[in-house]
Formats: structure tokens, C-alpha cells, sequence
């Protein structure tokens, strides 16, 4: 690359500002279009995406690149369909862009509702999964931004090779290049580039560790759409029926332990602990998940001890730590001081408690006897998601088609001057 990454990343800016304004009056049909044929471009470019894979699969072998790395970076045939689905799924829902809501006459004679417009243009920051780069496209793209692309470098082959099949999709709609651009460059600088452009970025999703989106939030100029953490809790109450509250805990923490939605602390009500608690363990140990507990539960099980820290760790791994507590209200009094806000769900049959508990643990996701898991975009009913957020401006929870728009007033009337009556 010749030109400096400052030089090259205000290019890539200046250009995405611009086909944000095609994509944003784009039809619902013409960015359907897009889909369908980067769907059909996706198919028909098997070998190329694997034989690009296998590039980087190679370099982060050389690399000393973790094998739970590795198995996120690989495009096996799974997921290059699942990739297909998932820009089908996206071309299927309902395109939010200019629904309008709440229009009704003032005392004027004016009226006012609301429309949903995109957000501009969105700057993706990720690691690793190189499908993310179709998550990302497809949502922005159905949503009516443009979005500049900037996976980690160990996956620059397989981008690459997964963003030429997006650019046939856009020119067989007749929509811009430059609506979906990845980053071609590795260098770290563009990443500070990127968070630091308001003039032609408008919001930045960043996806990966949590040092990636520390950096984020604290160096970017730009608006930024994240969750650091995912310190996920299950309630069991007095009131639950203890094998299904079995079964979801046990799904909660297992299902996968390298996802934002696991549970990393399950809180036991006292009440049934010693009926709960040893098959719960044993379940765990046949598993291989290491547990922690309090004084409390040590009493009753034989696990490591838990310190002060555990309460307030994610630990995405086969960990888990375990608290018996006095009833609902230490509950949500340990949620709401040591969780992350993110995804918090309670066990119970008592529909008084389950409401107190949805009004008063301040997360993202509240969920009734269901495990954490669930917390994605797919399982909520929004095709794919472009991030979990946990912030509470714009938007809250996974993050799918609605959340990349935002709402401007409109105002309708037919002559009427402020001041005077209305005739």
C-alpha cells in the first residue's frame, strides 16, 4: 500500500458517506436483490472461500494461533451455508427503513409521527470469525447503511475472498461498491483511523475481546454500539421446579462456553440447595466444568472456594461459580452489583416473583425459565445480529435490523402558521 492508512482509510470514509445516500433510498427490492445474488455469489465461490481459508488457517498455525482460534477462523461447508441462510433470512424480514409510527393532529392542525431512517454509515471492528463479515454486510446493507469492514488479520484472506462475492450481489442490484467495504489493510492504524472519522462514520460495533473494545470505547470520536462483558446469571428459586431448573443450568453454562450469553454464576436459593445442589455438581463434574462456591455451598458440595473476584469474572470456559443466597431479593441485589447487565434469568413457578424479577434486574435480556443462552439475534427472531449491546441509548440487547436505524421526526401540514388559530 503506497498511500499512508490515514490517507487510505479518509478514502474508504469519503466513499462509504456516499453510497450511504444511494443505499439509503434504495428499495426494499434492490437491496433484496443484493442479498440474494451475494447468496448465489457465496455458492457458487465454495473453492475460492476454502482455498482462501486455508491461507489464513495456515499463516495462524504458523503463528501459534490457539486451537479454539483456529476452530472460529475455519470456514468448513456448515458454515458457508450458514452464511447462504443467513443473507436468505436477512432478504426476508420486514425492511424497517421509513415505516412511520404515531402520526396524529395537534391542536394546530399539524401532524407529527415518527419515521425509520438508517444510521449512515457503520464501522465494524472483529476478530477471527471470518462469517461475521456476511452477519455485518447483510444487516447493514437490508437497513440502509453503508459499512466499512475491519476484520482481524488473521482472517484477511477469507474476507477478502467473502467480500469479492458481496460486491457481485451489490452490482447485480445496481447499488454502489463501496455500500459494504472491508479494510484491506492489517495494519492497527486503521483501526484508530476508523473510530476517529465523525465526519463519515456515524456509529462503531466492535466485536471481539474485551481489550479490543476497552481501546474502542476509549479512543473512539465516534458514537459506539458494545457490551465489554457477559457475566451472565441463573437464578433457581424456592419456587422452581428443581429438575427443569436442572436441565437449564445446565444448558445455560454447556451449550457453548465461548459465547457472551453463558452463564457464569448460578445463584441457589437457600431453601433448596441441599435438594439441588448434588445432582446439579455431579452433572457439571461429568461435564468437565470446575466449580467454585461460597461458604454456603461448600457446605453442602465439595468445590474449590470462591473469592470476591469470581463474582465479577467471565470466565468463558468451562468454569462456574455457584452462591447460595437468601431469596429473590439478594438475588437481584448480587445481579444488579456484580453482573455485567447482560443477560439474567430466573427459575421459578411464582408468577409474582418472576414479575419482580423482570422489573428489577436492570439487563439487556431478562429471561423466565429459560437459559442464557438464548440471548442472540437469531434466537430473538432478528435474523442475524450485529452485536449485543448493553448500553441503554438507541439501542439494548442484540442488535439486528432495528437497531442499525434510528427515528427523525416528521411533520405534516397544509398551511398552517404558528400563532393563529387553526381554521
Amino acid at each position: 500500500m503506497t498511500e499512508s492508512v490515514l490517507d487510505y482509510m479518509t478514502r474508504l470514509g469519503r466513499a462509504a458517506r456516499d453510497a450511504s445516500r444511494v443505499i439509503g433510498r434504495a428499495s426494499t427490492g434492490q437491496k433484496n436483490r443484493a442479498l440474494l445474488a451475494a447468496a448465489n455469489a457465496l455458492d457458487n465461490a465454495r473453492a475460492e472461500l476454502t482455498a482462501a481459508n486455508e491461507l489464513d488457517l495456515a499463516a495462524g498455525q504458523a503463528n501459534g494461533l490457539e486451537p479454539a482460534m483456529l476452530e472460529r477462523l475455519a470456514l468448513t461447508p456448515a458454515r458457508i451455508d450458514g452464511m447462504i441462510v443467513g443473507l436468505r433470512q436477512v432478504a426476508a424480514l420486514p425492511d424497517p427503513v421509513g415505516s412511520i409510527r404515531d402520526m396524529s393532529y395537534r391542536p394546530s392542525g399539524i401532524q407529527v409521527g415518527k419515521m425509520r431512517v438508517p444510521l449512515g454509515v457503520v464501522g465494524i471492528i472483529y476478530e477471527s470469525r471470518p462469517n461475521v463479515t456476511i452477519d455485518a454486510a447483510s444487516l447493514c446493507l437490508k437497513s440502509g447503511n453503508a459499512t466499512i469492514l475491519r476484520g482481524g488479520s488473521e482472517a484477511i484472506h477469507s474476507n477478502r475472498a467473502i467480500a469479492a462475492c458481496i460486491q457481485r450481489g451489490l452490482a447485480e442490484a445496481g447499488l454502489p461498491a463501496a455500500v459494504v467495504q472491508v479494510v484491506e489493510t492489517t495494519d492497527r492504524a486503521a483501526v484508530g483511523a476508523l473510530i476517529t472519522m465523525p465526519e463519515y462514520v456515524d456509529v462503531i460495533v466492535p466485536r471481539g475481546g474485551k481489550g479490543l473494545i476497552e481501546r474502542v470505547s476509549r479512543d473512539a470520536r465516534v458514537p459506539v454500539i458494545k457490551h465489554l462483558d457477559g457475566i451472565c446469571h441463573v437464578y433457581v428459586s424456592a419456587h422452581a421446579e428443581l429438575p427443569k431448573a436442572q436441565r437449564i443450568a445446565f444448558n445455560a453454562k454447556t451449550y457453548r462456553y465461548g459465547i457472551c450469553g453463558a452463564m457464569e454464576t448460578l445463584l441457589v436459593d437457600q431453601a433448596v440447595a441441599k435438594a439441588f445442589l448434588p445432582a446439579m455438581a455431579e452433572q457439571f463434574r461429568e461435564k468437565g466444568v470446575e466449580l467454585r462456591g461460597c461458604e454456603r455451598t461448600r457446605a453442602i458440595i465439595d468445590v474449590v472456594a470462591a473469592t470476591e473476584e469470581d463474582w465479577s469474572t467471565e470466565y468463558l470456559a468451562p468454569i462456574l461459580s455457584i452462591l447460595v443466597v437468601d431469596g429473590l431479593d439478594q438475588a437481584i441485589e448480587h445481579i444488579n452489583h456484580y453482573g455485567s447487565h447482560h443477560t439474567d434469568s430466573i427459575v421459578s413457578e411464582h408468577q409474582g416473583e418472576t414479575r419482580r424479577f423482570v422489573a428489577e434486574v436492570d439487563s439487556a435480556s431478562v429471561m423466565i425459565n429459560t437459559p442464557t443462552c438464548f440471548a442472540d439475534g437469531f434466537e430473538y427472531g432478528l435474523g442475524a445480529e450485529i452485536g449485543i449491546s448493553t448500553d441503554k441509548l438507541h439501542a439494548r440487547g442484540p442488535v439486528g435490523l432495528e437497531g442499525l436505524t434510528c427515528e427523525k421526526y416528521i411533520v405534516v401540514g397544509d398551511g398552517q402558521l404558528r400563532g393563529q388559530e387553526p381554521v
